[in-house]
């Protein structure tokens, strides 16, 4: 389990490094001609880095506590950080009537959740 766990952790953090990367080195302007990122007109340049921020920061902390045996309870909470950021995601793609993305926010919300059930309780570190 402990193997699958850290599978889980490594997905997560390569998709969420790569999304929060991504709002972190573009413009608002630049992110908003992605037909799958229309929702960033609803939001400031400043918000939308901060939302990058915490999914580059989230990434880290489902990685870097457990690898380095330093305060490895951050795993779990990293990921039910996470797990906000998706469900809150999930509410601005449905009041915008966005349903495509909705799949993909679903799956990486679960696997959000199951990382931080295990973490936190049979598997914790």
């Amino acid at each position: 389990m402990n193997v699958f766990l850290w599978i889980v952790a490594g997905l997560l953090a390569a998709f969420f490094l790569a999304a929060g990367g991504n709002k972190l080195a573009q413009s608002k302007a630049k992110l908003g001609e992605n037909p799958n990122m229309k929702w960033t007109e609803d939001f400031s340049a400043g918000t939308l880095k901060l939302i990058g921020t915490a999914e580059v920061l989230g990434a880290l902390g489902l990685i870097l506590p457990a690898a380095l045996d330093i305060a490895p309870i951050l795993v779990p909470l990293a990921a039910v950080g996470l797990a906000v950021i998706m469900a809150a995601a999930i509410v601005v793609h449905v009041r915008r009537k966005e349903y495509k993305t909705l799949p993909i926010n679903a799956v990486v919300l679960v696997l959000a959740v199951v990382l931080a059930i295990f973490r936190f309780g049979p598997n914790s570190f």
